[in-house]
């Protein structure tokens, strides 16, 4: 049960303003380890100052340390990336997808929340969100929210049989897909915490997720969960902050205690990868590799997987860009 109100960020004991300013403080140290912009202090204290002077040598030692990692990915993403590289082996012309090894995970509750406002404001507004510090909590609003994947549903070919009544995306145009998700362009990666200065951090923000899947029979069944690993560009992490809500915080990715293939117990074998990636809406069904409706076959031109003028976008008619799956 405490590790359940651990997840879920509940402390009664806990002086909510208190835990805020621990979070910033928190927070700040993170931009300083990702070699990210920072926020500045709005009072100088000489105290602080010190302890950041000290804080750097340790963050110092931490990068060094990371060095001796090959990939720097955790657990729970090195076999996401190995199921890529199996799954797309032998496609071609296609630049290889790599997972980011450098986000800002999420390794607590509420550090989400602080990073989808600006860090002295209640307001936040981009072009894909709107998100607003209110008495309850914070209040996210999508510019579009969509409620159902009903006809917009693609998967990958490469794999088992497609139903009918899903789209077939071709391997080399999924791999594509994929890979433009995970590259770090443009400004949905800025984090919505430092939009109030000059110098913003742009980076990806990530969370491990650990849902119950089978609950706990006592003398019957032991609880077991899958692993999760969600990707969000930086100005989409209010939606870490949404799932976190829901399903908890599983902790830092990287930590031995939270990597499920050692808790085969207690794991259903299973790891789910989520990506955000509305600036794959700019690109269009040529470039992603999809063929001219002149050789297209008849379910690609039923599933809107071919292309009549060059400028054709993802966005019209079926594009594989709304909702897809490996």
């Amino acid at each position: 049960m405490e590790t359940l109100l651990k997840s879920l960020g509940i402390d009664k004991n806990e002086n909510p303003q208190i835990k805020i300013d621990l979070i910033h403080k928190y927070i700040n140290l993170r931009l300083m380890a990702l070699n990210l912009p920072s926020v500045e202090e709005t009072e100088k204290d000489e105290r602080n100052e010190e302890f950041i002077e000290i804080i750097k040598g340790l963050i110092a030692n931490y990068k060094k340390r990371e060095e001796f990692f090959p990939t720097g990915l955790c657990p729970a993403d090195e076999r996401i990336q190995g199921f890529l590289n199996n799954y797309f082996e032998g496609v071609e012309g296609v630049d290889d997808i790599i997972i980011p090894n450098n986000t800002f995970s999420l390794d607590s509750y509420g550090v989400a929340r602080e990073l989808s406002l600006p860090n002295q404001g209640d307001k936040y507004v981009s072009d894909y969100i709107s998100s607003y510090r209110v008495k309850q909590g914070v209040l996210h609003n999508p510019a579009k929210d969509r409620r159902t994947t009903k006809g917009v549903f693609h998967i990958s070919e490469g794999g088992l049989p497609i139903p009918a009544d899903k789209k077939a995306v071709p391997k080399n145009a999924a791999k594509y897909i994929i890979s433009k998700a995970f590259e770090e362009t443009g400004d949905v990666f800025n984090l919505p915490y430092t939009s109030g200065q000059e110098k913003q951090a742009k980076t990806f923000a990530s969370i491990l997720l650990r849902p119950t899947v089978s609950p706990l029979i006592k003398g019957i069944n032991e609880r077991k969960s899958m692993e999760i690993r969600f990707f969000a560009p930086g100005s989409l992490v209010s939606s870490l902050d949404f799932v976190e809500s829901i399903f908890g915080n599983a902790g830092s990715p990287y930590h031995p205690e939270n990597d499920a293939a050692l808790d085969y117990l207690h794991w259903t074998g299973h790891t789910g990868c989520i990506v955000l990636a509305p600036q794959l809406t700019k690109l269009t069904k040529k470039e992603v590799g999809l063929v001219h409706i002149s050789e297209a076959t008849e379910r690609q031109k039923r599933d809107g997987m071919c292309w009549e003028k060059s400028s054709e976008s993802m966005m019209s008619r079926s594009s594989p860009s709304e909702n897809f799956r490996a």
